[in-house]
């Protein structure tokens, strides 16, 4: 069932949007060869904490971590981890904040020093199909128009676009109805109407899109060993156009 929430309940979601997105900025500051990912899991948690918002992965289904930090050929739902990162290293930093009972999702990706560019263009492009589907998010589409518009400009590129994985619908609770495929026709799918609020989250491999799981039953990763980066916004579908609740306010 599709939750539709207020005016009231978005701008609560838009509050803990702010706050990831803020986090999100601060996170670009640190990220550099050296540093850790466990380090930086532990920088969330206490910015987090010192703002009386909550890192709602951890402990969902026995996540043990507040961030899912994906490196290199790493899709998803990556462990934080006392490995430095490298020069070259590309990291996706994905994260859900619970702020006064209302959640907001976005994940970003990183690179570390001097990046290929090959993986330069990686994130250009997925970045840019990000908004590309946004921009499809109005009362009226359907699901099937953003994946479209998702899926024709990252193919157009010569990557690939994962299919393991999806965007949702996010409130109260992560993961709620619909789920939002990053792929698909135009034209299909659940009509959108004002108030739904959803997660549009392209996962964008340099190779083929198939995934395996590491023994950790969570970390997803590309099969071939291609580089694979994320972009994630929260986003609420007003009279208006979509809404960026996670917005960083970057130049795009």
């Amino acid at each position: 069932m599709i939750i539709v929430k207020t005016n009231d309940e978005i701008m609560k979601m838009k509050k803990a949007g702010e706050i990831l997105a803020s986090l999100h900025k601060e996170i670009k500051k640190i990220i550099k060869p050296g540093i850790t990912t466990l380090e930086i899991d532990k920088f969330v948690e206490e910015y987090l904490e010192a703002r009386g918002a909550f890192p709602e992965q951890k402990g969902y289904h026995g996540y043990p971590f507040a961030t899912c930090a994906s490196v290199n050929d790493e899709i998803c739902h990556g462990f934080p981890r006392d490995k430095q990162l490298e020069d070259g290293d590309v990291v996706s930093i994905d994260m859900v904040v619970r702020y006064d009972g209302w959640l907001a999702d976005s994940a970003w990706s990183y690179s570390v020093g001097e990046i290929s560019e090959e993986a330069k263009k990686l994130m250009d492009v997925t970045k840019e199909s990000l908004y590309l589907g946004i921009e499809k998010a109005i009362p009226g589409n359907r699901l099937g128009d953003i994946g479209h518009a998702i899926q024709q400009h990252v193919e157009g590129n010569g990557f690939s676009v994962v299919k393991d994985f999806v965007g949702h619908g996010i409130g109260k609770d992560m993961h709620e109805d619909p789920q939002v495929p990053h792929y698909g026709k135009p034209g299909r799918g659940a009509r959108l109407v004002e108030g739904m609020v959803i997660t549009i989250e392209p996962m964008v491999n340099s190779g083929e899109w198939n995934m395996k799981l590491d023994e950790n039953k969570w970390t997803a990763r590309t099969t071939d060993g291609s580089l694979s980066v994320q972009y994630e916004h929260t986003i609420a579908i007003t009279e208006d156009g979509p809404v960026i609740l996670t917005d960083q306010e970057e130049e795009r």
